[in-house]
């Protein structure tokens, strides 16, 4: 257990960073464009991607030397420590580099690799959405997912949709996405924060690194949502994720696993 007055300190710790970071991602946003460099699995990253991971970093040693770093850009560190940060500087580059405001900066801790804080910031729309598993906020105010009883009055979210048809062959995704009422691919972790703030009602993710999901399950988890795969396993072994109110998930998890003619 961790005591109230020091996971206090580590949530404060968790906006300070989440400060710093907004500072330099919005100050990319505002330039007319952004280097780019395609990474080996073909995904995009930027100098914005970098500069914020290696501020965050060099924050995070300056504050708590013994704790370790998960990062997307440049590695992990001091794996077996007790604690250790998640760092996806800019989650959703693709949004980024369009100057779309459906990306943002995605970290979050562990605690004896169980997740114990998560934090989405979004620095253009500034809405920051923090969770600790028992709790979720947004801007400080408490929020919950919905109350939505049916995938037939369900606003369905995504990331990509070709990866929802290819890599989830088994999975009954069309029926899902057509039985909901809406469907729209405001994804990445701006569908997280839609879905924990109670604005969207089920996200579902064909695919996720651990960077990608480690930060989502405090924030998910705090603000009601049941969290798993798209076969109902265990989230935090999960390279997918389906998240929603309990209902809803049970419905959603049940339509996935039905036969396509169903």
């Amino acid at each position: 257990m961790i005591a109230e007055k020091h996971l206090e300190e580590l949530r404060a710790f968790a906006e300070t960073l989440a400060d710093a970071a907004r500072e330099i991602v919005a100050g990319y946003h505002a330039k007319a464009s952004t280097e780019i460099e395609i990474k080996p699995d073909g995904s995009p990253v930027t100098v914005a991607d970098k500069e914020c991971e290696r501020a965050l970093r060099a924050m995070i040693k300056a504050k708590y030397p013994n704790h370790g770093i998960i990062g997307e850009e440049f590695g992990n560190e001091n794996l077996d420590a007790e604690f250790v940060w998640s760092l996806d500087p800019i989650d959703g580059t693709k949004s980024f580099v369009s100057r779309v405001a459906l990306y943002g900066v995605l970290f979050g801790l562990l605690h004896e690799g169980r997740p114990l804080i998560g934090v989405i910031d979004q620095p253009i729309v500034r809405e920051r959405i923090v969770g600790d598993c028992r709790e979720t906020r947004l801007n400080g105010v408490p929020v919950r997912v919905s109350e939505t009883r049916r995938v037939a009055d369900a606003l369905l979210l995504t990331t990509d949709l070709i990866d929802c048809e290819t890599k989830h062959p088994n999975e009954n995704w069309n029926a899902l996405l057509h039985r909901a009422r809406l469907f729209r691919t405001w994804g990445d972790c701006c569908g997280y924060l839609l879905v924990a703030s109670g604005r969207a009602d089920v996200m579902a993710d064909p695919e996720l690194s651990p960077w990608d999901l480690y930060p989502l399950l405090p924030i998910l988890q705090g603000a009601g949502a049941v969290v798993t795969d798209w076969r109902g396993n265990d989230p935090l072994r999960a390279t997918s994720i389906l998240a929603a109110n309990p209902r809803l998930h049970a419905e959603a998890l049940e339509i996935l696993a039905s036969s396509p003619s169903a």
